[in-house]
């Protein structure tokens, strides 16, 4: 089956319906993250930088440019998560001028939480087959490849 491209002026009927139900997805998923932090006592900047540093500790301004903010913004909400131990800041091993900060124990494990309490990550796609969770992860991949975020 051929694909047909249309004109940058004019967006084919299933193009914008895939953009709206992207939309939806994304604002499902916003307010149920939300929620989700909230009941570990966290904004949702807090809990998406939490989950960040859950993968691997990153350098202040990485973090910043991950979570599309100012540094100072980075800065006041990793001071928040230092204050409560689940962050803590370290010299870089290898540029001593960098400070990385880093989840702790506690920050991994309310980080893990909070992943295994989002039911819309885990309800929606689990009504998928594998082979097909398998072709949606390909087709946001290639849609994101543009914008280098995979």
């Amino acid at each position: 089956m051929a694909t047909q491209k249309t004109s940058p002026s004019r967006i084919d009927p299933v193009t914008l319906e895939v953009v709206e139900l992207i939309g939806t997805v994304v604002a499902r998923y916003h307010e149920e993250y939300e929620e989700a932090a909230a009941e570990h006592a966290l904004t949702g900047a807090q809990a998406r930088l939490l989950s960040l540093l859950s993968l691997e500790p990153l350098p202040m301004r990485r973090l910043a440019q991950k979570l599309k903010c100012e540094p100072s913004n980075v800065t006041g909400i990793v001071d928040r998560l230092e204050s409560r131990g689940l962050v803590e800041r370290r010299p870089d091993p290898t540029d001593r001028r960098v400070k990385l900060a880093v989840a702790t124990e506690e920050g991994r494990k309310v980080a893990k939480s909070l992943r295994e309490s989002l039911r819309f990550a885990r309800e929606p796609l689990a009504g998928l087959g594998e082979e097909e969770r398998v072709v949606l992860r390909g087709l946001l991949r290639r849609m994101l490849e543009g914008d280098g975020v995979v």
